[in-house]
């Protein structure tokens, strides 16, 4: 029987170990957020940003972000319909409701056209999610905000690694959220942060992450608004602290394995995968192969010949509004087809060439 190939898996070493006993052993009383600090002190410079907040996940960071943006009853907030529910889900908590518009075909990211055409005087935010590292086009995107006063939120969960034109994923809009997932290239476990260059947003969802404590309140547990209780603990923050010391090491990794699967199977016309546009690096966290419809292989199929192999299979995301939850727009037929002739493949720190030279040979095998 052959190994199994998981999809991901994270690269913990010896460093994180290290980290995260010491925390454990040590990190308490007044060393209690030691780690904590030290890691957004780190990811904020790789970032280039001013502020950044370590939270529990980046789902949390996006629910505090767009509480604080002033979010809520009645607001509508502009995202892709292919999406993960997480990016959707603090828009529902919050009482807004999502607007879901159709993909670019070949970023698989936000249409700009179709997103100033859902603009209404309810519309409250635009967020734009850089699905399995592919980068919104954020000019785009940017102008259509400025010109109608509507701030821009970058969900770059997914988007560690990827420069846009120059500018990290996640340093460009009113605010950005990263995820630390097990799955994800650098991680915490669980885990997000929060980052930002807007001081007075910083303050205020500074405030709403501690129970709505202001830092410059002086009386002992004085609340001064209803905040939320979305902190990274300090044992989670050591493993991101030693991970950001080999951020280089972990996101030039991603590349190469995405470099080999492309170099061995771009020839096939009946495929495309995640696009790199000039002056746009994409930290590729999922590389992820998506069929002409002419080619008729379906993601059930691709499921099924890894599994015959041994491989795990990750499908690309429903289209949101085919949720029970969600009304179905009857306009976002790319959202709508794309992602039963897609699926994601495996990509994980220590993959060997011998590994994916058997995901590719699957795909061949099934191209032929």
């Amino acid at each position: 029987m052959t190994n199994r190939i998981h999809y991901t898996k994270p690269s913990i070493t010896e460093l994180e170990v290290r980290y995260a006993t010491d925390a454990a052993q040590n990190g308490w009383g007044e060393k209690c957020y030691e780690y904590i600090e030290c890691f957004e002190q780190a990811f904020k410079a790789h970032l280039g940003v001013k502020y950044a907040i370590a939270t529990s996940s980046c789902t949390g960071a996006l629910h505090m972000g767009m509480s604080a943006l002033g979010i809520g009853e009645g607001d509508e907030v502009i995202l892709a319909d292919t999406n993960w529910i997480a990016t959707a889900s603090p828009i529902i908590h919050l009482g807004a409701q999502p607007i879901f518009v159709d993909i670019l075909a070949d970023s698989w990211c936000l249409d700009p056209d179709l997103v100033e055409k859902a603009i209404t005087p309810r519309t409250k935010a635009i967020v734009a999610v850089h699905i399995y590292g592919n980068l919104c086009e954020m000019n785009a995107l940017l102008a259509i905000g400025e010109k109608y006063g509507i701030p821009v939120i970058e969900d770059a969960a997914e988007a560690i690694g990827s420069v846009y034109h120059g500018k990290r994923a996640g340093s460009m809009g009113k605010f950005g959220a990263f995820s630390f997932h097990g799955t994800k290239t650098i991680t915490t476990g669980e885990g997000g942060i929060f980052v930002t260059n807007d001081a007075e947003l910083y303050e205020h969802v500074l405030t709403l992450s501690n129970h709505g404590r202001a830092r410059g309140q002086t009386k002992q547990f004085w609340p001064d608004l209803i905040g939320f209780k979305y902190k990274m603990s300090n044992i989670q923050a050591a493993m991101g602290c030693a991970q950001m010391e080999r951020i280089e090491e972990l996101t030039d990794r991603k590349r190469e394995i995405f470099t080999h699967y492309r170099e061995h199977l771009s020839s096939f016309p009946s495929l495309i995968m995640n696009p790199e546009p000039d002056g746009v690096v994409n930290g590729v966290w999922m590389p992820t192969v998506v069929f002409t419809e002419e080619s008729e292989i379906t993601s059930e199929r691709l499921q099924f010949a890894f599994a015959e192999e041994n491989i795990d299979a990750r499908v690309f995301f429903y289209p949101l509004s085919s949720l029970p939850m969600f009304d179905r727009p009857h306009h976002n037929s790319i959202s709508w087809k794309i992602n039963s002739r897609a699926i994601n493949l495996p990509s994980y720190f220590d993959m060997t060439i011998t590994d994916q030279n058997r995901v590719i040979q699957v795909i061949q095998r099934v191209i032929s």
